[in-house]
């Protein structure tokens, strides 16, 4: 019995220009701090990053840039927004160990 060879692979499709730009920003906002700086300096770092993303991607329309910096922009927002009224690690976890009840014991007789 011999095997079947398996069919070629074919080569992947190269992502497209708005899929490279959106990557090398994000790539470029973890490399950079930008996560940790104040909002406005956030807002001037990505103006210049977002003038070198134009030049390095001429082929993407001022939409498609847009979409870019949106998620480069949202990208930047913490995940957790901290304030007064957030709950602190201890009190989320305090309470769901209260909602889980214990599991009553079978006694067999």
């Amino acid at each position: 019995m011999t095997k079947k060879k398996a069919a070629p692979r074919s080569p992947a499709a190269a992502p497209s220009a708005l899929d490279q730009a959106r990557d090398e920003l994000f790539s470029h906002i973890l490399r950079c701090g930008v996560l940790d700086a104040a909002p406005e300096h956030q807002k001037e770092w990505m103006d210049d990053t977002m003038q070198y993303v134009t030049d390095r991607y001429p082929d993407l329309k001022a939409e498609e840039l847009a979409t870019v910096r949106t998620l480069g922009e949202r990208f930047c927002q913490p995940v957790v927004k901290r304030g007064p009224e957030a709950e602190t690690e201890t009190e989320v976890v305090a309470e769901a160990e209260a909602e889980v009840e214990p599991e009553a014991e079978t006694v067999e007789a």
